[in-house]
């Protein structure tokens, strides 16, 4: 499998997924112009894109979704409940391919695992991408180090893994107290030092590389999320960083 995150952040969100022949979007987070650009810069063409994976109905992951399908032909798959609650309008859709959080799958010998999440958003799902005996995980918007993350985290060859801030700097940033609690709390995001203990609690089975993904722009800065887990893990355990503000290098499961 390769990869890359097209763009990762409260901005907009979307990654890139290929497997043998078969190439996947997971959010539609940014522009069907600018998802196009970057797929460009990496030779490949978003028209022959077979399917968009919606994760969940927050506008940085859902808000183009329309766009793709309507200018560039991608069926969607999304719940029913995600379609529902997106907090942005999708306009006419032709193709919308439902599933329920939890199921699996297969498309042209890919098998696309969804793992229930418990962010605040209306059925948020995570995704693990199976090919060939090899995994590689999306896990974005995770509310909380919930039960079974970490044998999620155990089971796959590589990971995008949320780390969206850094503790000290939402702690003595400028959010209101209602926004810093929703932050950290069960329905909110992962902080760096979650991602990094995340990781160093899968001593036998740990990923052979993560990608720290999602980070604040207010409350995080990349060398803190990259650094949380070589601190943990060891300063040799390959960490990538999936941008805020462009693509991530190319990267191979």
């Amino acid at each position: 499998m390769i990869t890359f995150s097209l763009q990762s952040g409260s901005n907009g969100n979307s990654i890139y997924v290929e497997a043998g022949d078969t190439r996947l979007l997971f959010d539609a987070g940014i522009t069907g112009a600018l998802a196009e650009k970057r797929l460009a810069e990496y030779g490949r063409d978003i028209r022959d894109v077979h399917a968009l994976f919606v994760s969940h109905d927050h506008q940085d992951h859902i808000r183009c979704a329309g766009v793709y399908q309507r200018k560039f032909g991608l069926p969607i798959y999304m719940t029913r409940a995600t379609r529902d609650a997106s907090s942005c309008p999708l306009g006419q859709l032709d193709d919308v391919r439902s599933f329920k959080s939890g199921d699996s799958i297969a498309l042209n010998g890919v098998t696309v695992h969804t793992i229930p999440t418990p962010h605040d958003a209306a059925d948020g799902v995570g995704f693990v991408v199976e090919f060939e005996g090899r995994r590689l995980g999306i896990l974005l918007d995770l509310g909380h180090p919930f039960d079974g993350l970490r044998g999620v985290l155990e089971s796959v060859d590589a990971v995008y893994l949320e780390a969206n801030y850094d503790r000290e700097m939402l702690e003595a940033g400028s959010y209101p107290s209602w926004l810093k609690a929703r932050i950290q709390g069960d329905g909110g995001h992962i902080s760096n030092d979650e991602a990094a203990r995340l990781l160093a609690d899968c001593a036998r089975n740990r990923p052979k590389w993560v990608a720290v993904a999602h980070l604040s722009a207010d409350n995080n800065r990349p060398e803190l999320a990259m650094g949380a887990p070589r601190a943990l893990v060891g300063d040799d355990y390959p960490v990538f960083l999936a941008p805020r503000t462009g693509p991530s290098e190319l990267l191979e499961v």
